[in-house]
């Protein structure tokens, strides 16, 4: 995941690369797809904006929300095209298996 990561985050700024990175390692498991992995980091930053409403100090945590579902997308359509849509609807109704919820 680590190269996979880096080189997808190569160009964004230095505290959004680090905090993806952060919450990507923090859910980080060799036995779920990089996609769902991604995905249940997303949720763990979103759940933080929620918690917090705005409330500007969460600017970067809903900043990497948007990255992370970004590249669980991009990492599901490299890994299985053919799941793609099925995977967007289970972000979309919340039902991917979360440890960090």
């Amino acid at each position: 995941m680590t190269s996979w990561l880096a080189s997808k985050t190569l160009t964004a700024p230095p505290a959004l690369r680090e905090r993806v990175d952060q919450l990507a390692r923090r859910h980080a498991t060799a036995d779920r797809p990089l996609a769902d992995q991604l995905a249940t980091a997303a949720a763990e930053a979103l759940d933080k904006v929620v918690d917090h409403p705005g409330d500007r100090s969460v600017a970067l945590e809903l900043l990497s929300a948007d990255a992370l579902i970004t590249l669980a997308l991009l990492s599901k359509a490299e890994e299985d095209p053919e799941g793609l849509a099925a995977f967007a609807d289970r972000l979309i109704a919340g039902t991917l298996e979360s440890s960090g919820r």
